[in-house]
């Protein structure tokens, strides 16, 4: 175990000004609190925080991160409390070792819930202050060093969240040395078997290839020296982690791998970074289509660096990167190199100033924590982890970076949620494009905005940034609280007029406060949705106080049924009924005038189905027009002069009766796609009717198809069944506008299959 001046005379080789007293006492207090406690190796807990602390010290941290690291573990496993650490060491250090403590307390479902809660408020605290992320990444990296000494199942589990999470986050934030070592453990833990191979291939290249890496390194320094370049040639070879993915992305051999030798020219300037590549390619043959300018075009973790590879000596592939001593530091310790953290800076600002990768840590946190489930939240975190870049500018020479795959929603949601929400088409370098294109570097992109335009939930599986599917999702979800709203306020005020009822706002409350809802907004969606039906809400108007439900006699049909249900010589299948409190206009009070029992009767374009709650409407010398109560032709027609009716199914109905509706759905476009949704609707026995379709870009059909099915139940089995169908999207039941497109639909009885004569 360290001891305590140890822990201290590492901290004053690079921090003469150390507080002492500060960390003796973080010393001395975790080692009191933790106690007798024990590691699954047997070593002593307190071991842990001091190795962590440690770490830390390898990248020259401040007082307060060291502080953390002895403390870190102190809330989470030990009576110490966030009071008693507030108060010993201050609110800053409090702060911290709080936002390290996860939240195992929470009652959540599953693990993967409990991990993204934990990981969400990781981030939050991050976003904060991002010495959090730096001790939370030591702790890791010890944790993963002692890893042998968990149970096998959770040695795993902890392997594939390192390598999921915390390795990208350390890549992210330009801390490349961890990142490595992080994924090389989790490798080794994962998939041993691999690791073993892969590492002893890299001992004999070590070995065997010895003189030839010295070679290359001779010649390379003195080819730069010789033209007055002072620069630092050091070798290496890749980590196993990222041969494996090689490997495997490239489909081959560990065997036919060749450039697993990597060099690293360090010189003093920008200018001999330059220079030195000029050398390079004046003297080695290029291997085309490796080079790349990071100094030019940084990434987001500030990483700054001139990659290209050469052919050396005996025909052995070599990757040169070039970098000033500045950049090597940066790509070594990534944002622990900014110079802040050794004098003990912890202005937020001036963090983001330094660092472009907390700038986009901190966005990238605002996007994803911004009422996602804790599924998505996970889900989206890894997205915006994991990707590799492509960098792509505006028309006005804007650089956008965005991870590989990335199509022009992703470019548009990048610039602002507005403008991808908005989006309906793009150019990429001027020529008109789908928005399924994958974007390349040096994409020239190119925005096309309609205001009136929401993102339809299929773009949800184009979309490869988290921030885009995310602000998809959002604005899907909202979309539809908004139609459930004005319908549910539609109804509601249906209702309220058959029932000659005048609601205020504490009707509004007390009507939540009965269904368990929060308010009248929840109120009104959950009645839109069909959660709560119109029914139970005027049961409710007739129990709550001060309501009374008033019935006005008029001159109808003689009713065959209680409360004034009455049928009508078109149909069998419906009852009719006129509202307590029908419509006053001139027009609706005509068209109830002319109600008789010969009255016609036909079906919206939209189609119903036995199941649908319904709705009539009726206009003076027409016929009562019969609409599901979800139809979004009644927000329209309900500012009208028309005549309302209540409609419900007969419970003596006809059951031979195929009912006619139409539902719309988008595919791919290829080959088969008709064929294999003709084969859903039949194995769901429902029939096809007609159909209509067109092509909304070059890669996806829309179909709008009228079909026949015998009640909700089953076309509901069609809608799933397509929706599980392999590129089939957005399958819904058709609106009014979709159905226009068919002709009107009528029911048709069963015909009886006519016998051979």
């Amino acid at each position: 175990m360290m001891r305590q001046y140890e822990l201290l005379e590492r901290v004053q080789a690079y921090n003469p000004n150390t507080d002492e007293a500060l960390l003796n006492k973080a010393y001395v207090y975790a080692m009191q609190k933790h106690g007798t406690q024990t590691r699954a190796s047997g070593d002593p807990y307190f071991n842990h925080p001091l190795e962590v602390a440690a770490i830390l010290t390898e990248l020259r941290l401040d007082d307060a991160s060291i502080a953390v690291a002895l403390l870190h573990d102190t809330i989470e496993d030990t009576d110490a409390t966030r009071a008693e650490i507030d108060q010993m060491f201050g609110p800053e250090i409090g702060a911290i070792v709080e936002g390290l403590t996860k939240i195992d307390r929470l009652q959540l479902v599953t693990r993967e819930e409990a991990q993204a809660e934990n990981l969400r408020k990781l981030l939050l605290a991050i976003s904060a202050d991002v010495r959090v992320l730096l001790v939370k990444l030591a702790d890791r990296l010890h944790n993963m060093r002692t890893l042998d000494y968990v149970a096998p199942e959770k040695r795993r589990r902890i392997a594939k969240e390192t390598m999921d999470i915390y390795a990208p986050l350390a890549g992210r934030m330009g801390m490349q040395d961890m990142r490595s070592e992080l994924e090389d453990l989790s490798f080794r833990a994962m998939q041993p078997e691999h690791y073993a191979a892969i590492t002893d291939r890299l001992a004999e290249m070590k070995s065997g290839f010895s003189d030839t890496i010295n070679a290359i390194t001779t010649e390379l320094g003195e080819k730069l020296k010789g033209e007055g370049i002072d620069a630092t040639v050091k070798s290496r070879l890749k980590s196993p982690w990222s041969i494996f993915t090689k490997i495997e992305r490239k489909q081959i051999a560990l065997e036919q791998l060749s450039d697993m030798i990597g060099f690293r020219v360090i010189v003093p300037n920008v200018a001999d970074c330059y220079r030195a590549l000029g050398v390079v390619h004046t003297n080695w043959k290029v291997v085309p289509g490796r080079f790349k300018d990071y100094i030019s075009v940084p990434k987001h973790n500030d990483y700054r660096s001139i990659h290209t590879t050469i052919v050396g000596v005996g025909r052995q592939r070599a990757e040169l990167q070039i970098r000033t001593d500045e950049m090597h530091r940066i790509a070594e310790f990534g944002i622990a190199a900014h110079a802040l953290y050794k004098e003990g800076a912890t202005d937020i600002h001036t963090i983001e100033n330094e660092s472009k990768a907390f700038v986009w840590l901190r966005q990238t946190i605002g996007h994803l924590t911004a009422g996602a489930s804790s599924e998505d939240f996970l889900e989206y975190t890894k997205l915006e982890l994991f990707q590799d870049q492509v960098f792509c500018f505006t028309p006005r020479g804007r650089l956008i970076a965005l991870p590989r795959g990335a199509t022009p929603i992703d470019f548009a949601y990048a610039l602002h949620t507005d403008i991808g929400d908005t989006c309906v088409g793009a150019k990429i370098n001027g020529q008109i494009v789908p928005l399924v294109t994958q974007l390349r570097s040096g994409d020239e992109v190119e925005i096309l905005r309609d205001q009136n335009h929401l993102p339809p939930l299929n773009w949800e599986t184009i979309a490869a940034t988290g921030k885009a599917r995310s602000a998809i999702r959002r604005a899907v979800r909202q979309a539809a609280q908004q139609r459930a709203h004005a319908l549910g306020e539609h109804m509601i005020s249906m209702v309220a007029d058959r029932e000659n009822a005048d609601l205020d706002d504490q009707n509004y409350q007390d009507f939540a406060d009965h269904f368990g809802l929060p308010g009248k907004r929840e109120l009104l969606i959950a009645l839109g949705e069909g959660k709560i039906s119109a029914d139970d809400i005027g049961t409710q108007m007739l129990e709550a106080r001060g309501i009374k439900r008033r019935r006005k006699k008029l001159d109808m049909p003689a009713p065959d049924k209680a409360e004034g249900w009455f049928a009508l010589r078109a149909t069998d299948q419906f009852r009719f009924r006129v509202p307590g409190n029908p419509r006053s206009g001139p027009c609706a009070k005509e068209a109830l005038t002319q109600l008789n029992f010969n009255t016609a009767v036909v079906l919206s374009e939209e189609g119903v189905v036995p199941g649908d709650r319904l709705l009539g409407i009726m206009v003076p010398d027409g016929p009562i027009t019969i609409y599901p109560i979800h139809s979004d032709s009644l927000a329209d027609l309900y500012d009208l002069d028309v005549a309302w009716i209540d409609v419900r199914w007969d419970a003596g109905r006809n059951d031979d009766v195929f009912y006619p509706t139409v539902i719309s759905m988008q595919a791919r476009n290829q080959p088969g796609a008709l064929a294999q949704i003709a084969a859903v609707i039949a194995a769901c026995e429902a029939n096809v009717h007609n159909l209509s379709m067109r092509m909304e870009s070059p890669d996806f059909h829309k179909f709008i198809f009228h079909i026949e099915v015998r009640d909700l139940a089953q076309l509901t089995d069609v809608l799933n069944s397509l929706k599980l169908a392999s590129g089939i999207s957005d399958v819904h039941r058709a609106g009014v506008a979709e159905a226009r497109s068919l002709d009107r639909l009528e029911w048709t009885k069963t015909q009886p299959e006519e016998e051979p004569a």
